[in-house]
C-alpha cells in the first residue's frame, strides 16, 4: 500500500459555526468518530483549544497511535500534522464553507503514509475498509452530530 489519502464532503442542515465547533471539540471526537478509542490532549492553545493530541485509532488490522498538532481558523476549519507515532506521516483538515439558509458544506481531507511495515498488513480489502472508516465516512459523522442538535 502506498499513501492512505482521500477527500470526502457532506452537506449539513446546520451553520457552519456549529460544524467548527464540533470538529474543534478534539478532545470529544471520541465520541462521534468511528475508530478512535482515545484522545489524551497534551498541551492548549492559548484559547484552551487542544493543540498537540494524542490519538489512538482502531485501524482494524493494528491500534494507531499519534501525536497530532492542530491549527484552527474560525470557523472555516483546521487542519493536523503529525509530529510523532506510528505513521510514516499524516496530515489532514476540515474545512467549511457557508450554503446559505444555516447550511454548510463540511470537506474532510486526510494524506497518509503507513510506512513500510504498516503498509503491508493494508492491502486489498482492507485498504478500502480503513479508507471508508477514517476518510469517507467523516462527514457522515459530524452531518449526524451537527443536525441532531
Amino acid at each position: 500500500m502506498g499513501k492512505m489519502e482521500g477527500t470526502a464532503t457532506a452537506e449539513i442542515a446546520a451553520p457552519i459555526e456549529r460544524c467548527f465547533e464540533i470538529a474543534a471539540d478534539v478532545d470529544h471526537i471520541a465520541e462521534w468518530q468511528n475508530g478512535v478509542q482515545h484522545v489524551n490532549v497534551l498541551e492548549r492553545d492559548a484559547e484552551g483549544r487542544p493543540a498537540l493530541v494524542e490519538i489512538v485509532n482502531d485501524a482494524k488490522v493494528s491500534t494507531i497511535k499519534t501525536k497530532v498538532r492542530f491549527d484552527y481558523d474560525p470557523p472555516n476549519g483546521l487542519s493536523w500534522h503529525q509530529e510523532k507515532g506510528d505513521l510514516k506521516s499524516l496530515v489532514g483538515s476540515w474545512s467549511f464553507s457557508e450554503n446559505g439558509s444555516g447550511t454548510t458544506r463540511a470537506t474532510y481531507s486526510l494524506d497518509g503514509d503507513p510506512g513500510r511495515m504498516l503498509g503491508m498488513l493494508i492491502r486489498g480489502p482492507v485498504e478500502g475498509k480503513l479508507r471508508d472508516l477514517l476518510v469517507n465516512g467523516r462527514p457522515g459523522e459530524l452531518k449526524a452530530r451537527a443536525e441532531a442538535g
